[in-house]
């Protein structure tokens, strides 16, 4: 197989969020660690050549909050799709979605929520980085971003395909 047939799929989740009172949870916004938090992700998918063709985000309004920031920080321009069957979705719906890229998306930008996001690192990760690999059974906190190389094309990804090749979790400076 050919360098040129991986593909790479960045899963990002949501930055910290608020839990404002009489808020409904597709509505809480981003806290004020997620405000600082987001950016750096972004600054970290620019200086990590991590630039997506395509953004799926969960339409909850804490993750659209972190792609807006991500994105202003990262100069990404790629298209977004705000796909409400990312939020509260299972790993097997999430593959779906993945499953789904047409194939001339090389890497695609996943921004969801936990536990999806870590379980599906989880199941598609067969191989990587150890330390990552760990890190991610251990906790996917927000703002995490996991990196998989995908062989082949989306459409036959299967659980256990992919490897890890990043896990980082991102911060913004404290004030």
């Amino acid at each position: 197989m050919t360098a040129g047939t991986f593909r790479r799929l960045v899963v990002l989740r949501h930055a910290k969020s608020a839990w404002p009172p009489d808020v409904p949870d597709a509505e809480r916004p981003l806290g004020p660690r997620g405000l600082r938090d987001a950016p750096a992700a972004g600054r970290w998918l620019r200086e990590g050549d991590c630039e997506p063709d395509l953004v799926v985000c969960s339409p909850a309004r804490r993750t659209r909050q972190t792609w807006d920031l991500a994105a202003a920080e990262s100069g990404v321009t790629a298209p977004v799709t705000y796909e409400e069957r990312v939020y509260g979705a299972s790993t097997e719906e999430l593959l779906d979605l993945v499953r789904e890229t047409p194939a001339q998306v090389r890497t695609l930008l996943l921004v969801g929520h936990n536990p999806g996001a870590q379980e599906l690192v989880l199941s598609l990760a067969g191989e990587g980085d150890a330390r990552g690999l760990e890190q991610a059974r251990t906790k996917f906190p927000t703002s995490a971003i996991a990196v998989l190389r995908v062989p082949g094309p989306w459409s036959s990804l299967v659980p256990g395909a992919a490897r890890l090749t990043d896990l980082v979790v991102p911060r913004g400076a404290k004030p």
